[in-house]
């Protein structure tokens, strides 16, 4: 391979590894401000940001980011306050969708939502017109030795803790769960040294 082909190959595959991590640290981020503005910024009191911290290390996510959300969930950053946003849309062939956001700018974000929708070709809907087909969960998913259905389940039974489901295949688990059940779920996952790779209440249809 020439040296010219070798660093193009190198370049798109380093850019297509920044662009994935990018969408990493991001959703990570959500979930750090989410949890900051829910329950306060101090993690030895909030369950769902300690998660929401150690998850993001697991990836290397730079501690100023972290600092960051963590603050800008807190509303310590200044300017204006963030807000939770939801729309309701159909996808083309009318599948439904819903998106949440936070947002310091409500017109802004409503415009952006509505351009990659119609870009997509789909719509917006009516509050209310698919909103219903959408249940709020509790959400972990967690790999490596740990990512065991049976393995899970006796930890959850043993804390006494409410699930809906564990679903787990060769080296990653997902469990679902009443949104109410996040906290104590993240306290007994953490306490048998298991740090998620996603968390955070997601909506699930």
């Amino acid at each position: 391979m020439s040296g010219h082909n070798k660093w193009s190959t190198i370049k798109h595959k380093k850019g297509r590894t920044d662009a994935k991590r990018g969408k990493t640290f991001s959703r990570l981020a959500k979930e750090l401000i989410q949890a900051t503005r829910d329950g306060g910024k101090d993690p030895l009191s909030n369950a769902r940001l300690r998660t929401a911290i150690a998850s993001a290390k697991v990836v290397n996510m730079p501690n100023d980011n972290i600092d960051r959300a963590i603050k800008k969930g807190a509303g310590e950053l200044g300017g204006a306050v963030l807000e939770e946003l939801s729309y309701e849309a159909y996808a083309s062939g009318g599948v439904a969708i819903m998106v949440d956001c936070l947002s310091d700018n409500r017109n802004r974000t409503a415009a952006e939502v509505r351009h990659m929708i119609t870009k997509a070709n789909g719509n917006l809907a009516s509050n209310g017109a698919v909103a219903w087909m959408f249940h709020r969960k509790a959400r972990f998913v967690i790999e490596g030795e740990k990512a065991d259905e049976e393995t899970l389940m006796e930890l959850c039974f043993s804390a006494e803790v409410e699930i809906e489901e564990i679903t787990a295949d060769e080296d990653i688990a997902e469990i679902l769960a009443p949104p109410e059940s996040f906290n104590a779920l993240a306290m007994a996952l953490e306490a048998d040294g298991i740090v998620p790779v996603e968390s955070g209440v997601v909506r699930i249809p």
